[in-house]
């Protein structure tokens, strides 16, 4: 009998589903592939539930004679396994960057005789609803704020956003593209006090009081699923402190960075152009404590920013920070520098992981920005945080358009340079 393959990545199953399943059994013995998990955030979205539950959900299905794990979303691994003679999926992968995997997929069993089917894609108001319905789940606190601890465990680096609005928040999460025939996309968000700051033409020195940066959080989690790092600068008062960490949990925020300054904040890029204070060791350890006695989930992560680099400190201040903000409780730490080569970064990380192999690390290469993820993790790093690229490329644009159109006295000559109104919708769901 002859193979037909199909692949699932939902969570919950609905009539595309059965019909694909339909069409499959007209050309033999029924095979799923149930994406994994590391494969699924890649490709798709975070499951809503594990994989050995969607396992079983799959083996349940009427018409299905095996379900198996497909950990590569090219298909290598699954087609070289099986050699299916017909690979079933809704034509919807005929366009955009899933065409690339398509495309991929061809070539794989064309090379022995097999074949795709393209089976038309289920709309209805039903499957609407459920993806809806799974979106919301998704977005729900409880959901998003323990879903960078997966993360961490789940993938070699986790590559954060700078996000400052609710439309850069759709940004960071429906950007995806396809490299070398894989997809990939960004895993969390970066609220920045920085770019949030600058978006309210405010400067850069903790002005913007925590409830209108919790409004920021509001507006992003309102349309978005991807967990959220918050820039929490030094953190305040210790007696604040212990407020906000309850604040963001309860929000469904999953981390909050806090760096070991105190008194008037001062952009960590300026280094010693500007008199800046770095906390003593017994103080910031005590605001960690505070920190973590107050949260109230597991899930929760309070990450200790390190400033030893900034202000020139040394490697060794550095490191002696790190142990003691780790004892401390900090769940991650998170060292910066405003140098162009990445080789401090490189000499921390190598060094705090020889003596420490399983706290995150968490690197914001704004100015060291020439090494890529996969050297960044290779030294250990965690967490990649690509802190205010959105705000920098959106300013340039929208000041040159202003000229443009002063210069012009209209707008057409700016228009190929616009992106459509209708394009820009088709970012914002309706319910």
């Amino acid at each position: 009998m002859k193979t037909a393959y199909t692949c699932f990545c939902t969570d919950v199953i609905h009539e595309g589903h059965l019909n694909i399943i339909a069409n499959a059994r007209k050309y033999g013995r029924v095979v799923v592939g149930c994406l994994s998990d590391k494969a699924l955030i890649r490709y798709n979205r975070f499951p809503t539930v594990s994989q050995e539950n969607r396992l079983k959900l799959y083996r349940s299905l009427d018409g299905v004679d095996e379900v198996v794990i497909q950990d590569d979303m090219l298909y290598d691994d699954v087609i070289t396994l099986i050699k299916p003679d017909y690979v079933i999926h809704g034509d919807n992968w005929k366009e955009g960057p899933e065409s690339a995997i398509r495309k991929h997929v061809d070539e794989l069993v064309s090379a022995y005789g097999g074949e795709i089917i393209d089976v038309p894609y289920t709309y209805s108001d039903k499957v609407k609803k459920i993806d809806l319905v799974l979106r919301a789940k998704l977005a729900m606190p409880e959901y998003r704020r323990k879903r960078l601890r997966d993360l961490i465990k789940m993938t070699p680096i986790v590559k954060a956003m700078e996000a400052h609005s609710g439309l850069t928040g759709l940004i960071v999460e429906k950007t995806v593209v396809e490299v070398d025939g894989k997809l990939d996309q960004f895993d969390a968000m970066w609220i920045s006090s920085l770019c949030d700051s600058t978006a309210k033409g405010k400067p850069d020195i903790e002005l913007v009081d925590m409830t209108s940066r919790f409004r920021t959080i509001d507006d992003i989690t309102e349309v978005t699923t991807k967990p959220i790092i918050f820039d929490g600068d030094t953190g305040g008062l210790t007696e604040h402190f212990v407020y906000t960490v309850r604040s963001l949990e309860r929000m469904g925020v999953s981390a909050v960075i806090i760096e070991d300054k105190k008194g008037l904040k001062k952009n960590s890029l300026f280094g010693t152009e500007v008199q800046q204070t770095q906390a003593t060791i017994e103080e910031f350890c005590e605001k960690i404590r505070a920190g973590k006695e107050a949260q109230l989930t597991e899930d929760f992560m309070i990450i200790a920013r390190i400033e030893s680099l900034i202000l020139e400190k040394g490697m060794e201040d550095a490191l002696a920070r790190a142990r003691a903000f780790v004892d401390a409780g900090a769940d991650g730490i998170m060292i910066h520098s405003r140098k162009k080569d990445p080789a401090e970064i490189i000499e921390f990380c190598d060094k705090f992981r020889a003596e420490d192999s399983t706290t995150p690390i968490v690197v914001v290469p704004s100015s060291f920005n020439s090494i890529t993820e996969e050297e960044l993790a290779d030294h250990g790093v965690n967490i990649v945080i690509y802190a205010n690229q959105l705000t920098r490329a959106a300013f340039p644009a929208m000041k040159k358009t202003a000229e443009d159109i002063l210069k012009h006295h209209r707008a057409m000559e700016v228009d190929d340079s616009l992106m459509s109104i209708k394009e820009i919708i088709t970012l914002i769901d309706e319910l």
